[in-house]
């Protein structure tokens, strides 16, 4: 049972990409108020990994205006209930050309759940065969690099990797015993 009622919905900006939505809400006290709320679906992330190496790609983030390397992730605006698994196998092979012999599913996380109901499947890719990269338009620029997991925990500890979803997903699939 939800401990805020909504009252009212109403959407205030729509893409392909994104819905969001303002709804007057009740709290338990019996106060109103108002909450934003943005509608993404969910997407994947991929952890590909091999003889102590990891796959990263960098691209250009126009929100913060830097180029960043991150864990390869995405979704398909085109079919946004696509199975993860699928996904993720696609999501890797377009943006690093590696094709995965073993995807072994790592869990679900809410990337920020304050104000957005999207979520992410992280996926751990093992047995990798480099094949060729299939980038989509939003793509344009994007690299695909392999770094030692010592150099790349390195960049984490120095802040040049900053993506929350890439060092969650890390630090998740080391917890879990899976690397």
């Amino acid at each position: 049972m939800a401990e805020i009622e909504t009252l009212d919905s109403r959407t205030v900006y729509t893409n392909r990409w994104m819905r969001v939505r303002e709804d007057r809400i009740r709290r338990p006290s019996g106060a109103e108020g108002i909450y934003g709320v943005v509608e993404k679906p969910d997407f994947v992330v991929i952890i590909p990994i091999e003889d102590q190496h990891i796959h990263l790609v960098e691209q250009y983030r126009y929100p913060v205006a830097k180029r960043c390397w991150e864990l390869p992730q995405g979704s398909w605006e085109g079919k946004p209930d696509a199975d993860p698994l699928l996904l993720a196998t696609g999501e890797l092979r377009e943006e690093t050309g590696l094709v995965s012999g073993s995807m072994v599913y790592v869990g679900h996380q809410y990337l920020a759940y304050g104000h957005s109901s999207q979520g992410y499947h992280i996926y751990l890719a093992t047995e990798l065969e480099q094949k060729s990269t299939n980038l989509d338009a939003e793509e344009e620029g994007l690299i695909s690099k392999k770094f030692r997991v010592t150099a790349f925990e390195a960049m984490i500890l120095s802040g040049e990797i900053r993506d929350a979803t890439t060092v969650n997903a890390y630090g998740l699939a080391r917890l879990k015993g899976l690397l």
